[in-house]
């Protein structure tokens, strides 16, 4: 199975590069095995045979079991690059906070800085998401320029529409964070091919959308077809609310597969990217939420 993310399905922990999946099919080498990470291993098989620490467990019929120093990706690597990313993305946001204010004065420079940042970010994103290797460079460059963005859109949003809005958008994003997290520990939320499916059409439909609505909006003039303002507006931010919740279920089943079947340490940066971008998602739609409450009061 591929990530939505980009980051998963385009080099780590996919089917290509046998990281982990369900999409994959038995490989030579060894019967396929069923894990708690991954249940499906006796459909799809396990996609580690190339791995020799793999290939040495499913010979005795077990789980792949990483050596204690392998170079393999742990949880701890995990917490510790996503750590490093968001860490970089909120002490820029922070500054950006600070030091590019949003009065009548200085609002259009803030505001150009602002966009510039948005730019550079969505270029090293694409950029990082169709490398075949983790670059920790990019990653961190990535969440600088994000929190930049992200800084200058929450203070405009919370000095000029609702005040506090930064603060509640924060504490709804973690709430949902820690609410997926409990759900999927404790197999409330079941991560198949059905539910990956579903996820994946729901996005695309959800995306394509929003395109259309952009579209109308640029040559039209307006809110376009006010799929983002107004009480649709409201309506489809907790559409992307729940999608993002999604998607994080998804990049914890990806995680979770990795360090199962032995991805590579470095692969710990995906994981951080990867797990950041969705973050950055439910964030702003929070923030949009609370903006168009906000305003129509």
């Amino acid at each position: 199975m591929r990530s939505r993310n980009p980051v998963f399905s385009r080099r780590g922990f996919s089917r290509d590069n046998g990281y982990a999946g369900f999409n994959t099919a038995p490989q030579a080498g060894g019967p396929a095995v069923g894990t708690q990470a991954n249940p499906y291993g006796q459909q799809y098989g396990n996609p580690y045979a190339q791995n020799p620490y793999a290939q040495q467990d499913l010979q005795h019929g077990a789980p792949p079991q990483a050596p204690a120093t392998t170079g393999r990706m742990t949880m701890d690597d995990v917490v510790l690059r996503t750590a490093s990313t968001l860490g970089t993305l909120i002490v820029t946001a922070a500054l950006a906070w600070a030091l590019l204010p949003v009065d009548d004065a200085n609002l259009n420079r803030s505001y150009g800085i602002g966009f510039v940042a948005m730019i550079v970010g969505m270029v090293l994103a694409f950029v990082q998401s169709f490398k075949r290797t983790a670059s920790p460079a990019l990653i961190l460059s990535y969440a600088a320029f994000e929190g930049v963005f992200l800084g200058v859109l929450s203070s405009v949003v919370d000095n000029r529409i609702a005040s506090g809005a930064a603060m509640q958008a924060v504490i709804g994003t973690m709430a949902v964070f820690a609410g997926v997290l409990v759900a999927y520990k404790a197999g409330w939320i079941r991560v198949n091919r059905r539910f990956y499916g579903f996820v994946m059409a729901a996005a695309i439909g959800f995306v394509l959308l929003m395109m259309v609505n952009l579209l109308f909006a640029v040559f039209g003039g307006g809110d376009g077809l006010g799929f983002r303002s107004g009480p649709l507006g409201v309506f489809f931010g907790v559409v992307g609310i729940i999608l993002g919740a999604c998607f994080l279920a998804l990049d914890f089943k990806q995680v979770e597969d990795g360090i199962a079947y032995g991805a590579p340490k470095n692969e710990a940066w995906l994981a951080a990217f990867g797990l950041t971008l969705t973050l950055v998602w439910i964030y702003m739609e929070f923030l949009r939420i609370i903006a168009i409450l906000n305003s129509n009061d």
